[in-house]
C-alpha cells in the first residue's frame, strides 16, 4: 500500500480575506498559497515552518447547491475541528488572547496534558494542546 499522509485540511470561512488576515495575523500562520481561478479562489495558510500541512480555506459560494447549509454549521460553530499543538499552552493561549483570539475555554490540565478551545471568525472549532510527556490513565467510570 503507497504511503498516505494528511496534507491539506479544508475549513469553509465566510470571506477568504478575512479569513486570510485572521489565520496570518491573529494565528501567526504564513501564506502558502493564494491563487484566482476564476469562479473559484485557492488560499492554503500553515504554521511557520511545518512544510507538509496546509488549511485551505474555502469559501461555501463555490458550492451553491449545499450553500445555506453549510453558512448554517458555520455559524452553530459546526464544521472542522483542528488541534493544534504547543511545547506551552498557557504561553501560547495568552500571546493568541493578546492578539485578539476569542477562547471559548481556558487552560486547564486534562488527562493528556494541558488544552484549551478557541474558533476562528467562521465557528471552525479549535483546540490548543500540550501534550503531557506521560499521559494520565484515564479515570474508569
Amino acid at each position: 500500500m503507497p504511503n498516505l499522509k494528511v496534507a491539506i485540511l479544508c475549513a469553509m470561512v465566510g470571506d477568504q480575506d478575512e479569513a486570510l488576515a485572521w489565520y496570518t495575523e491573529k494565528l501567526g500562520f504564513e501564506q502558502r498559497a493564494n491563487v484566482d481561478a476564476g469562479e473559484w479562489r485557492w488560499i492554503t495558510v500553515a504554521p511557520p515552518g511545518q512544510n507538509d500541512f496546509e488549511i485551505s480555506l474555502i469559501d461555501p459560494s463555490v458550492r451553491p447547491d449545499v450553500e445555506p447549509d453549510v453558512r448554517s454549521l458555520m455559524a452553530r460553530g459546526g464544521l472542522n475541528g483542528i488541534i493544534i499543538q504547543t511545547d506551552d499552552c498557557r504561553a501560547s493561549y495568552a500571546e493568541l488572547m493578546a492578539r485578539g483570539v476569542e477562547f471559548t475555554s481556558e487552560p486547564e490540565e486534562v488527562f493528556y496534558g494541558i488544552d484549551c478551545g478557541f474558533r476562528d471568525p467562521f465557528g471552525n472549532g479549535f483546540r490548543l494542546t500540550q501534550i503531557a510527556d506521560v499521559p494520565a490513565p484515564v479515570p474508569s467510570s
